[in-house]
């Protein structure tokens, strides 16, 4: 018999279709959704504090009375920041998303699923694209001072 530390197509666990296993699939599975809003709301946080920031200094600065800015841009440039890491934090969360649901899907663990892969998509998909695109549009806007 081959040793399996040097067989290519061992497989890395031994996977046994039992309901333990399948209830373990699904928690990891529901974990994994979970992982991801939070990231949604973080990524939300980050898109609406950088909109809020640039609009509340802008309004601020129009306040007559008050002294100029010493840094009249900073403000401006710190939304683009935290607005872009927003959109960035949605890209990096549903790569590694759709990374580890494949996994989840991949080899012998299909069998412990229990359910097949067609009619299981989640809707949070069409949510990080929606945000993304507002974040890009927010992101946009703010540059070239359209708001």
């Amino acid at each position: 018999m081959a040793d399996p530390s040097t067989d290519a197509s061992a497989e890395r666990f031994e996977v046994k279709a039992t309901a333990e296993s399948h209830f373990s699939w699904l928690r990891t599975r529901l974990s994994v959704e979970r992982t991801l809003m939070s990231w949604v709301r973080t990524a939300v946080s980050l898109i609406g504090f950088g909109f809020t920031i640039v609009q509340f200094f802008d309004r601020l600065q129009q306040i007559p009375g008050t002294a100029p800015a010493r840094f009249p841009e900073a403000p401006r440039i710190f939304g683009l920041a935290l607005i872009f890491c927003g959109v960035a934090a949605l890209a990096a969360s549903a790569w590694e998303y759709r990374w580890t649901i494949r996994y989840l899907w991949a080899g012998s663990f299909t069998a412990i699923a229990g359910v097949t892969r067609e009619g299981k998509q989640t809707p949070l998909y069409a949510i990080v694209i929606a945000l993304m695109l507002i974040g890009t549009f927010a992101f946009f806007a703010v540059l070239l001072r359209l708001v």
